[in-house]
């Protein structure tokens, strides 16, 4: 009911920048917090950085400094600016919603995954 569409992954040498966004559409009514974890290989998927309705934000110690989360509620739509990547932020980068689909229903989704890549 609820689909999450990401853009903006690839490859990019070290030191390098890209910005992925996430776009949430379907039978929306309201969106609490946006956020974008990774999952790099053989590793467990970790929270990278999240956003509140409020604009208040969370990130990992990893990228603290380097990422910036923000939103476009008007758009229901997340990004994830991302500079001075390093090799250590290789991974698959998914985006996560959750709000309501009515006063009644909550829902929760997950992105399919695009995928970043820091190498030289």
């Amino acid at each position: 009911q609820v689909q999450l569409v990401e853009s903006g992954g690839g490859l990019v040498q070290p030191g390098g920048s890209l910005r992925l966004s996430c776009a949430a559409s379907g039978s929306i009514f309201s969106i609490n917090s946006m956020g974008w974890y990774r999952q790099a290989p053989g590793k467990q998927r970790e929270l990278v950085a999240a956003i509140t309705s409020g604009g208040s934000t969370n990130y990992a110690d990893s990228v603290r400094g380097r990422f910036t989360i923000s939103r476009d509620n008007t758009k229901n739509t997340v990004y994830l600016q991302m500079n001075s990547l390093k090799p250590e932020d290789t991974a698959v980068y998914h985006c996560n919603v959750d709000g309501r689909l009515s006063t009644k229903q909550a829902f929760r989704s997950w992105g399919q995954g695009t995928q970043v890549t820091v190498s030289s």
